[in-house]
């Protein structure tokens, strides 16, 4: 299967065929399961710029509705990171005598309230109403669209140029980036810098997580594939800076061409990227086979204890849990629940498989033997949390790299 880039028109190989999936944050009403919508889900690498990239799309209205369920400040790792990334934004780069900063994606405001309680300027561009209305009321301007070229050009108009334009964890969610790098160049100050963050394609490769891929997560970035965006639409990578968020996670700084200094970690990674064959096809080949050895012996560990008489129910139902449950056939049956913190979610149903998602009480009143960590990026703060499970012989299971029990 071939399909064209969306960064630069190249061809697009496949390289992982996860199968039929629902929407991953499409968490359902028990009466809504006959109405789900279902794709194929399939992930390609660019032979042109490298950039790893879904192949086909949903539409970004059905991904990002108005009870879009991801509140990013439900984390107390995630509310101190971007309480700390804004500090480091009045610190550094909004110090001019009267700054602004767009954030994309602002989500329920966990970052701009920072920035709005030390008075400057701001603005999130959030199109999930919901979360919008969330931001809204901790005091953070937002307006709720999905940023793209023309929304960029209204608020230049209405705003004048940002001295910061951030995204975390969304500008790989937008299937029309080539629309957002546009918006970006047009909106961005003479010495402004775009920073963004997102799961590491390098760590999604060498931890196995395939678990990452879903319909909301339109690309994969790494340093090689983000240079070679940055240039083609007139910007500048300066700087690359791995962060521990969500098992690996990469800080991407861009301005405009010539007036910000390159950080030697640019290099030193573009470096490490060609060692690693991390832009060849054939790497991803290999990845894919680490993938379908996860499912068997997934699926074999789960057989195995339920043929010794023990329970096992999820715990953390992120969107990166309907990967797994519909790719390796998980099903009530083996799992008759999930627990999530996230109210939003409570009382649906995991997308695709149908495991009731339940408050973290169901959890607490009855322990099971056996827990799988779905949200296995947040294990330690999740274990931190839960030490009367393993207090009462519970014992954690975990997919990533590798099947295993702890």
């Amino acid at each position: 299967m071939q399909s064209s880039c969306r960064i630069c028109g190249g061809v697009v190989l496949k390289s992982i065929d996860l199968g039929q999936q629902p929407r991953g944050n499409g968490f359902l009403l028990p009466r809504d399961v006959e109405n789900e919508l279902t794709f194929h889900l399939t992930m390609g690498l660019c032979g042109s710029c490298t950039m790893a990239q879904l192949q086909g799309e949903v539409p970004q209205e059905l991904r990002y509705h108005e009870s879009y369920p991801y509140h990013a400040s439900v984390s107390a790792v995630h509310r101190e990171h971007f309480e700390g990334n804004a500090r480091y934004f009045l610190e550094h780069e909004l110090t001019g005598p009267d700054p602004f900063i767009v954030e994309i994606g602002s989500n329920d405001g966990v970052m701009l309230a920072t920035i709005a309680q030390a008075g400057v300027r701001h603005l999130g561009v959030e199109p999930s109403k919901e979360v919008a209305e969330l931001s809204m009321a901790r005091g953070v301007r937002v307006l709720s669209e999905f940023f793209d070229e023309t929304t960029a050009t209204k608020i230049r108009l209405e705003h004048g140029p940002a001295d910061v334009i951030f995204g975390a964890n969304c500008i790989a969610h937008i299937a029309h980036l080539a629309s957002v790098c546009r918006g970006v160049e047009s909106l961005l100050g003479p010495d402004g810098v775009f920073v963004f963050e997102e799961p590491y394609f390098g760590a999604v490769v060498d931890n196995t997580a395939f678990d990452m891929i879903y319909d909301e997560h339109s690309f994969y970035f790494a340093v090689r594939s983000i240079k070679a965006m940055a240039e083609r639409f007139g910007l500048e990578l300066v700087n690359a800076e791995p962060l521990p968020l969500h098992g690996g996670t990469m800080r991407y700084t861009l301005g405009r061409p010539g007036m910000r200094t390159p950080a030697p970690a640019v290099a030193e990674f573009l470096d490490e990227e060609r060692a690693r064959g991390l832009g060849e096809h054939e790497t991803l080949l290999r990845f894919s086979a680490r993938v379908e050895r996860i499912r068997d012996d997934l699926n074999a560990l789960l057989a195995r204890i339920r043929a010794e008489g023990h329970r096992v129910v999820g715990y953390g139902a992120p969107a990166k849990t309907t990967t797994v449950t519909n790719y390796c056939g998980i099903g009530p049956d083996q799992i008759p629940y999930v627990v999530d913190n996230t109210p939003a979610k409570q009382g649906r149903l995991v997308p695709g498989t149908h495991i009731p998602v339940l408050p973290p009480s169901a959890f607490h009143e009855d322990y099971p033997e056996y827990a799988l960590l779905f949200a296995w990026n947040h294990a330690e703060e999740i274990m931190a949390k839960e030490t009367a499970f393993r207090d009462r012989g519970g014992r954690w299971i975990l997919y990533v790299p590798d099947v295993h029990v702890l």
